[in-house]
């Protein structure tokens, strides 16, 4: 006769997500699908072009991140004609701490990028080439 069912214990014992927590400007969904698209530029800055002759071109994330690739292989090249073309002290000061600096803003990028955000890399974030 001692028959109680105890309803004292959580149906569903996994923590509900937050709606819109991990998402940014780019949408949970679009940045989901065109993840690899948008991470590929950051680790080759050459392959830039990738996300915009793909399915992806039609990714407003993959875009964003395009744009920001674009805007690091043209510090990249930058870096490397001004350190080569200033003798002495593009050789031992401008070459090597722009290198550097190119790897922090590559780094940066591919792990917006990996989070699925789009966030504007700090300096030539702001040129916006590709829209």
């Amino acid at each position: 006769m001692e028959e109680q069912t105890q309803n004292n214990q959580p149906q569903n014992t996994q923590p509900q997500p937050t709606p819109g927590a991990n998402q940014s400007q780019g949408g949970g969904s679009d940045a989901e699908k065109n993840k690899n698209m948008a991470i590929i530029g950051y680790i080759i800055p050459i392959l830039f072009f990738i996300p915009l002759v793909t399915d992806a071109k039609n990714s407003p994330f993959a875009k964003f991140h395009a744009g920001q690739q674009l805007n690091l292989f043209l510090a990249v090249i930058v870096v490397q004609v001004v350190g080569i073309l200033i003798p002495i002290i593009g050789w031992f000061l401008i070459l090597p701490i722009g290198t550097i600096a190119i790897i922090v803003l590559a780094i940066m990028g591919l792990i917006h990028a990996s989070k699925g955000e789009t966030k504007k890399l700090p300096i030539i974030g702001g040129f916006e080439i590709i829209k």
